[in-house]
């Protein structure tokens, strides 16, 4: 498995469970600042986790739907590195809120850096029509649900991720766990991966068995 894989660990809502997979060597955490999400940790919370892991830690918080003002807000106030997407968000919005993001914090790999990601749902039939998104922005596919919008533990279409990820730097998500994540990297060929339900014992509560078997798996 390639050592240059960028793996995030999402939903995060507990100090013990940042520190685990910061431990553990996970590159990013996410925090989920939709309110509707079993996910949900409030911005004086994340700060609360992300002035407890290493700075080398990405700090990614998840928003959906909200003002680009909102999420800057957010963004400062819980000390994050990037913000990750998961509404109907514009190619626009995804500009004008790359521009608005510390220009100091970013997601580096393949030669680039974003403050952006932007999660776009994939069907078994076909991939997102991504050509109106920049190379500015970082793409994550993940599988469609337009009530839970991520984290629903089902898997994703990785030959529609494929097609994606074959163009650009693509993170894949979707039901990602110790079991099949070895075989997901291998069909998709990522930039990076992301995993939420995959390392719990319950929705925002991260399993440190699970997350050890999740990071056995990839180095093995």
């Amino acid at each position: 498995m390639s050592a240059q894989l960028f793996v995030k660990i999402c939903g995060i809502t507990r100090v013990q469970d940042g520190e685990t997979a910061s431990g553990l060597g996970a590159d990013a955490l996410g925090f989920v600042f939709w309110p509707g999400s079993p996910r949900y940790v409030a911005p004086e919370e994340a700060r609360r986790i992300t002035e407890r892991v290493p700075p080398h830690v990405m700090k990614v918080g998840v928003f959906v739907d909200e003002p680009v003002e909102q999420v800057v807000r957010v963004f400062e106030q819980a000390g994050l590195t990037a913000a990750q997407l998961h509404g109907h968000e514009s190619p626009e919005y995804c500009r004008e809120l790359s521009v608005r993001l510390q220009p100091d914090a970013a997601i580096v790999g393949s030669g680039r850096s974003w403050t952006v990601i932007k999660a776009v749902a994939v069907t078994d039939d076909s991939a997102a029509d991504v050509s109106a998104f920049g190379t500015d922005v970082l793409l994550l596919v993940d599988t469609h649900d337009p009530k839970l919008h991520g984290g629903t533990g089902r898997i994703t279409s990785w030959d529609s991720a494929r097609a994606i990820a074959a163009e650009r730097p693509t993170i894949l998500a979707g039901g990602l766990n110790a079991a099949n994540i070895r075989l997901a990297v291998r069909a998709v060929r990522p930039f990076g991966v992301d995993v939420s339900s995959g390392v719990e014992s319950a929705p925002g509560v991260k399993d440190p068995d699970r997350l050890k078997s999740f990071f056995e798996a990839l180095h093995d």
